[in-house]
């Protein structure tokens, strides 16, 4: 009895002593709760005010001088009051760090819960901050069709973000460029939406491990605006944004669930994302399962009355955007009107508890309420290492695709050669893309400057500029002609530079909101290209863009090209290794080149009714049908490029060919390495259902496997391809595997197949 009553006594004392500790730690707090316990918690404890101002953002431009934060003037513009998240754009990384730090500090002494903010950063290619490793951009990041190379540079990304004191990239772009006209094409992964979603993985997970939210964006379709226009409307039926785009945000979704997802500005069929249940919440939360939060991208709440024109003020367009799915409004003053709104009796509170509930829970899951501010890391030691500038240079590598050889003009042989011309605009320039902190000369090395340490004082180079980027100016062809006839062979570097709208560089013809009604080379590069043909020296064309032009006359009559995706900041010096045969060439071609702009879509995966019926294409002088004086089909099709080396595809081996829908197919061939070189392939699976109920695409890229072969060796690579993998959503919009006959088809691009067989479903 006496023992009985001690027990109690004990339990008492318990109880009475957790519950002083509670009254000394609220429950969101204590870091050993759960995060659903820390988020109702603290919810619980705000007022409408504080819950609205966590549906807002800040710029460290409301409160910064040169870049350094006038804590007088923060305490001004703040008041005490904790935010959504934080955007620092144009401050280096240690501006940025420096400033992180005081916020936060200032939020946990002077807010009232001691709510800290998220520190954002664009991080595309490398952060946007000054100084920070700057790698090749996101489209040439997935030429290298390599996701486990793209999961080391971005885990290298990550760790300059966390050392910064970054919480959150606004990265990575699942878009699909369909549409060549879009400047933001080189954001993208490619036309491809199996090969997005690879990188978009390899990129996710690499943040996720060190601790980093990721952004993906841009939900949904928006790399197919009307006429290529950005934020232009999308026209497409239930069954393309399902079959297509959200495609690359499912597999990331299935594989490495991200905090953060970002509307698109653009309408689907009629109706903004931004004011979209159905896709934002429906689709997105519902169907694929999103826990995380959805951030507004910049002004797309207030452009639901300014642009779209479906909300007849602010607080119309704050209240469309908050029942789609809208949690954050970034760059935009809309949610200030949420707390008149409710009080109006205009929005139940609960619609805002939503909102805040999930974008506190991205706080506490990312340990925000936990973290150490106190602790600051040495950057000298964290961005811009030795480490870093290797990688980059190692994707840079890995990024180029040559896309013409003839006569294996290349690789040049420094031994022999006696004089090289490097002509054009984009050869004594850097081009880093868009989305960068510079494009500055002294950030990187040009391709001039490459080839320059290539050579040193064996190989005289006449260097030439020969005309810019963009305008009508040929004084420069005299002095280009005349280097080009004075040297054994020409390289010609043309292309694009790229802006965006925080960093628009003069006489940009790319990247965000510069958009083309043309895509054929800009200015008169490519007159240029035809004046040192014309002197009849072997001439190789580099095109350094961030998306293809239209070159069929380059194609035709130059002796090599390449593909140099916008490649960081070790561009030329990479180059200048693949020209000199330091390096063979690997990439592949992950969007098609059209003939012209009047080709477009060009597209690898197209309907089976869209390359024409007629089947007799003409030319100038032989007039035709599909088309009267051309061809439908592209000048470099997804997948290709080429080698210094030769592959040859044989004994293509399925394990079995009668399956049903839950069965896993394995599919084995075996690639020899023939030439004389070590080199990579990019081995590609694509599948053709040959009969279906509604159309389906000729093909659609299904595997691949970028592979190291020795010279006289070779490798066999096995495919595991579950069926599931081949359903297609049927008239009924039922997602289905049907029953019939698929053809696999292995080869080295979707133009260049080399085995093909094929299996039955039952």
């Amino acid at each position: 009895m006496k023992m009985k009553i001690l027990n109690g006594v004990i339990c008492l004392a318990m109880i009475i002593m957790l519950g002083s500790c509670n009254d000394s730690m609220p429950a969101y707090k204590n870091p050993k709760n759960s995060v659903e316990v820390r988020v109702a918690d603290l919810l619980d404890r705000m007022t409408l005010e504080e819950k609205v101002a966590q549906m807002q953002d800040l710029t460290f431009g409301q409160f910064t001088a040169d870049g350094k934060l006038d804590t007088l003037k923060m305490d001004s513009v703040l008041q005490g009051m904790s935010y959504g998240s934080i955007f620092g754009a144009r401050l280096s990384v240690d501006e940025m760090q420096q400033n992180m730090l005081i916020l936060n500090r200032y939020m946990a002494d002077k807010n009232r819960l001691g709510i800290p903010v998220i520190g954002e950063a664009e991080s595309l290619h490398g952060l946007i901050h000054d100084y920070a490793t700057i790698f090749p951009q996101a489209i040439a990041l997935s030429s290298t069709f390599n996701p486990e190379l793209v999961h080391r540079v971005a885990g290298t990304i990550a760790k300059e973000a966390k050392a910064v004191g970054i919480d959150q990239v606004l990265s990575p772009v699942l878009d699909l460029a369909r549409e060549l006209r879009w400047g933001r094409v080189e954001e993208t992964y490619g036309e491809d939406p199996y090969l997005a979603g690879r990188m978009g993985v390899a990129y996710v997970s690499a943040f996720n491990k060190e601790g980093v939210m990721t952004t993906l964006k841009h939900f949904v379709a928006h790399g197919s605006p009307t006429g290529g226009l950005n934020l232009a409307s999308v026209t497409g039926s239930e069954r393309e944004l399902r079959s297509l785009y959200l495609k690359p945000f499912q597999a990331v979704m299935r594989e490495a669930m991200p905090y953060s997802v970002m509307n698109s500005y653009n309408s689907y069929e009629a109706i903004p994302v931004a004011a979209s249940h159905w896709i934002l919440d429906d689709i997105l939360r519902g169907e694929m399962g999103f826990k995380g939060y959805i951030t507004s991208d910049w002004g797309s709440v207030d452009m639901l009355r300014h642009f779209h024109h479906t909300a007849e003020n602010k607080a119309e367009a704050a209240r469309q955007a908050v029942i789609a799915g809208v949690d954050l409004e970034v760059d935009g003053d809309c949610y200030a009107c949420l707390d008149s709104l409710v009080r109006a009796g205009g929005l139940d509170e609960k619609e805002i508890d939503k909102c805040v509930s999930r974008i506190l829970t991205a706080k506490f899951a990312m340990e925000l309420f936990d973290k150490d501010y106190e602790a600051v890391i040495d950057l000298s030691e964290s961005v811009h290492t030795p480490q870093a500038v290797e990688l980059a240079l190692e994707a840079a590598r890995e990024s180029a695709i040559l896309l013409k050889n003839n006569d294996d003009l290349l690789p040049l042989n420094k031994k022999k050669l006696r004089s090289i011309a490097v002509i054009g605009p984009n050869a004594a320039q850097v081009q880093f893309g868009d989305y960068m902190w510079t494009n500055d000369n002294k950030y990187g090395i040009t391709p001039l400057q490459g080839i320059e340490s290539i050579v040193g004082d064996r190989v005289k180079i006449n260097y030439a500029q020969g005309c810019d980027i963009h305008s009508q100016n040929r004084n420069g062809f005299a002095q280009a002609v005349a280097a080009a006839r004075s040297s054994e062979v020409a390289v010609v570097f043309v292309g694009a530079m790229s802006g965006a709208p925080g960093r628009p560089w003069p006489n940009s013809v790319s990247g965000e909101s510069f958009d083309l009604s043309d895509i054929a080379l800009t200015g008169v590069q490519e007159e240029l290209i035809h004046a040192v043909k014309a002197t009849g020296t072997p001439t190789v064309v580099v095109l350094v863009a961030g998306k293809p032009s239209a070159m069929p006359w380059v194609k035709e009559h130059c002796d090599a090209v390449i593909a140099q995706w916008y490649a960081g900041e070790q561009q030329g010096r990479a180059i200048a290794e693949i020209l000199f045969g330091e390096v063979n060439p690997s990439g592949k071609l992950n969007v098609s080149f059209p003939q012209s702009v009047g080709h477009l879509p060009v597209y690898y995966n197209y309907y089976p009714t869209d390359k024409g019926f007629y089947k007799k294409p003409g030319s100038l002088d032989n007039p035709g049908r599909d088309y009267v004086f051309s061809s439908p089909e592209p000048v470099w099709a997804f997948g290709h490029g080429l080698s210094y080396t030769t592959f040859s595809y044989e004994l293509m081996k399925i394990s079995t060919k009668h399956l049903v829908a839950d069965d896993v197919c394995e599919v084995t061939v075996t690639v020899t390495n023939t030439g004389q070189r070590d080199g990579k392939e990019v081995v590609q699976l694509y599948v053709n259902d040959l009969v279906s109920s509604v159309v389906t695409p000729v093909k659609e890229l299904k595997r691949f496997e970028k592979v190291f072969i020795p010279a006289g060796e070779r490798r066999e690579i096995t495919f595991t391809l579950p069926i599931r993998e081949l359903a297609l959503w049927n008239a009924q919009m039922e997602e289905v595997v049907e029953p019939g006959d698929f053809e696999l088809q292995v080869g080295s691009a979707s133009d260049d197949i080399r085995l093909r067989d094929t299996i039955t479903v039952r």
